[in-house]
């Protein structure tokens, strides 16, 4: 039997969540006539799924990323055919090499250096290797020489990825290393691309979104329950087929082919490292014809730790995972409080936006509430969700600035849930955009969305959240 106390923080958080939902459906009514569910969008197609057939796009499964038919697929729609495109949140490139391969000039913005080093290999591989550089690629896949060289590299590792490797694989992966460097930077950034894309599929561990899971045969405790991966491939089968993949999309018959449709119809990339906080405003105004983008979602994802393996092999240190955590779009219960004003005071404007928006100040004041009741399973996720949506605001900002008049925005994004209140952040990312120089065109509904986590169903009952790409359009 509930107490007198738990009986009236139970009907407060009623009221507030009730008050959520009010809002809520105001700013549905105002966007409505927006909202469209449209059939030719899945799953499959705002995520990697789409990408795992497609040649390129396969070699690192960057599960975050969504597909080249998506780009491709709004490009058409918009007939953007010429120009230059921006992701400010590149990832592993699909948004840039989808763009080239039209004909459209690329910028991308990356902050971590696994989707840098993607986006580079991936450039150095349609334009640069030479025909002596594919005949020591070939070798490499067909005799092994990490076996006989006598070589070997430290592997860099962190706390979170220690012992994430059976010790032969370790092994294998220090004498590989060593090789990598008798070879010219060319072909050494090939190899070195092949063993990051197998690094998950050779070690104890599986992405999982805020973390990763240990395999029960690393000896690692997590959970009550043990974690079985399943098949936990040899290092030496695991690399030759990636290189041979990589041979086989990037040549035919044994030539070269090209990664593009023309030599005419190619675009260029320039990507930009760091955070788009950073770099955006440091982008002339009015450059872009369009922008392509998907960026964190303000689920709690920490891609610091689910890309440890990645990182700890690019020679990152703990003090600069520490630091690139903290650079990264607040995602996770672990980012800081951002002070945007040092940062730019020319981001007054959007932080007035994020101000004025009432369904995201009434989500904050609930989950300050629910924070001070003890009542989270986390005392994070306030100062994260306020965090994702102020710093959202000063990105939206820059994107209206650097954007041409009259070109659009694309953005994948997701709803969620949080101590029972769902976000719509599709609406408040959109009735934030529309003060800062944005025309919502369309927020185009998947026909599937996604179910809200375990943990909420059992709290708070199962409930089905949008999964949108949304289009604004600069103003003229």
């Amino acid at each position: 039997m509930l107490t007198l106390t738990e009986n009236i923080t139970t009907a407060k958080q009623k009221d507030d969540l009730d008050e959520i939902e009010r809002l809520d459906q105001d700013l549905y009514r105002y966007f409505k006539d927006k909202f469209h569910l449209d059939l030719s969008l899945s799953r499959a197609l705002v995520s990697f799924q789409a990408n795992k057939s497609r040649e390129v796009y396969r070699w690192y499964k960057f599960k975050e990323a969504f597909s080249a038919s998506l780009v491709e697929y709004l490009l058409e729609k918009d007939k953007i055919v010429n120009g230059i495109i921006l992701d400010p949140f590149a990832g592993s490139g699909t948004a840039l090499f989808a763009a080239i391969a039209k004909g459209i000039n690329a910028d991308g913005i990356e902050l971590l250096r696994i989707g840098q080093q993607i986006i580079d290999t991936k450039k150095i591989v349609a334009l640069e290797l030479t025909k002596h550089d594919y005949s020591i690629l070939n070798r490499w896949q067909l005799e092994q020489p990490w076996k006989t060289s006598g070589l070997r590299t430290t592997l860099n590792e962190l706390r979170i990825t220690k012992d994430a490797y059976p010790e032969q694989t370790k092994d294998a992966i220090e004498r590989y290393l060593g090789a990598c460097d008798k070879e010219n930077e060319r072909v050494r950034a090939v190899l070195q691309f092949a063993l990051l894309c197998i690094l998950e599929s050779i070690s104890y561990t599986r992405k999982d979104g805020q973390y990763l899971r240990w395999d029960y045969r690393s000896g690692r405790r997590q959970g009550e329950k043990p974690f079985d991966k399943g098949d936990i491939l040899g290092f030496d089968d695991a690399i030759c087929t990636k290189i041979k993949d990589v041979l086989f999309d990037s040549q035919t018959k044994g030539k070269q082919k090209s990664l593009f449709p023309s030599e005419r119809a190619r675009g260029n990339i320039n990507l930009y490292c760091g955070s788009c906080l950073d770099i955006l405003p440091t982008i002339p105004a009015r450059v872009y014809d369009a922008i392509i983008t998907s960026p964190p979602y303000c689920n709690r994802y920490d891609y610091t730790r689910t890309y440890a393996l990645e990182l700890a092999l690019n020679g990152i240190g703990e003090q600069e995972l520490v630091h690139l955590r903290q650079q990264m779009l607040s995602c996770t219960v672990e980012n800081r409080t951002k002070d945007l004003l040092a940062m730019n005071h020319d981001w007054t404007e959007a932080i007035a936006a994020a101000d004025q928006q009432e369904v995201l100040q009434a989500v904050l004041k609930y989950l300050d509430d629910q924070k001070a009741q003890g009542l989270l399973n986390n005392n994070g996720i306030p100062r994260m969700v306020r965090g994702y949506f102020y710093e959202m605001a000063c990105v939206i900002a820059e994107c209206s600035r650097v954007l041409k008049p009259n070109a659009p925005l694309f953005m994948v994004n997701d709803n969620v849930r949080f101590a029972g209140a769902s976000i719509s952040v599709d609406m408040i990312l959109s009735g934030i955009a529309e003060k800062l120089g944005f025309r919502v065109e369309n927020i185009l509904v998947l026909p599937n969305g996604k179910g809200n986590s375990s943990q909420q169903m059992g709290k708070h009952g199962r409930e089905m959240l949008r999964k949108c790409v949304y289009i604004w359009r600069r103003a003229e």
